[in-house]
């Protein structure tokens, strides 16, 4: 067992030293300022970011959507469904009759439209929160890491 004085040490390194806490603590709080921004539209910032990434891709299949977003699959399956309940989204057979596509509808593509001035909107927030310097750290920062993971 650690001494008291080498516990208080580790507990302290941790709680104001650990990149894994700061970044979902930065997670939650943009997240919450996005999500805010497009309750509006009745849609999410984790949700968006599935619509543009089919927009992006054209036909798409589930597996590579999670991957590009680095997301888990179930996460993805309860975000697609949701999109495809208010037809944002289309879920179809690809080409071999085995694998899903997902493919944006009109009604997408409008969401992804209206949805501008409000992203717009949350992205100055968020820039203003964080700074210039700090806004850009971060873009910088994922940008490295997604190359080095092979997303784009």
């Amino acid at each position: 067992m650690m001494k008291e004085e080498s516990m208080t040490t580790t507990v302290d390194s941790i709680a104001s030293e650990c990149l894994a806490v700061r970044i979902r603590l930065l997670n939650r709080t943009i997240t919450g300022i996005f999500d805010e921004a497009l309750r509006p539209l009745g849609v999410k910032i984790s949700q968006l970011n599935v619509l543009m990434v089919v927009a992006k891709r054209g036909l798409v299949s589930p597996g590579d959507v999670a991957r590009r977003l680095n997301m888990e699959k179930s996460t993805l399956s309860r975000n697609v469904e949701r999109l495809r309940t208010r037809e944002w989204l289309r879920v179809s057979d690809g080409e071999s009759g085995r694998k899903q596509v997902l493919e944006l509808t009109a009604k997408g593509l409008r969401l992804i439209e209206k949805s501008w001035p409000h992203w717009k909107k949350a992205q100055a927030e968020t820039e203003a929160l964080l700074g210039q310097q700090g806004a850009r750290s971060i873009l910088r920062a994922a940008n490295t890491v997604w190359a080095q993971l092979g997303r784009d």
